[in-house]
């Protein structure tokens, strides 16, 4: 089954929704500010997206920028903030069997489909 991570309030994400919808293939979607996932299950996503916890980081946020900017973290506390601040991982993500994308640009998702 597809999964994706999805922001509500993001509009690439809502983009990468409505694409999904189009597809004849059965989806679930994960409001990840709603539920957010524990250090274990973000972990288990940064693997299946093949990336350094940093390269999920919405550097651009202000709690990144507030708290965390500049400052040299280990990835355990990379992950952490993430865990404590969801607002902070990319979106939207896609995740089908055992590999995960960042749906930006859209065309990524064909990439795993």
């Amino acid at each position: 089954m597809i999964t994706i991570y999805h922001n509500p309030r993001c509009g690439k994400s809502r983009e990468c929704l409505a694409f999904l919808e189009t597809k004849n293939q059965s989806f679930e979607v994960v409001k990840y500010l709603e539920s957010p996932l524990n250090y274990e299950e973000l972990c288990s996503l940064i693997q299946k997206l093949n990336l350094s916890p940093i390269d999920l980081i919405r550097t651009k946020e202000s709690i990144w920028i507030e708290n965390f900017k500049g400052k040299i973290l280990s990835n355990e506390a990379i992950i952490s903030a993430m865990v404590a601040h969801p607002i902070l991982i990319e979106r939207p993500i896609v995740v089908y069997k055992n590999k995960a994308i960042i749906a930006r640009p859209l065309s990524k998702i064909e990439a795993i489909l």
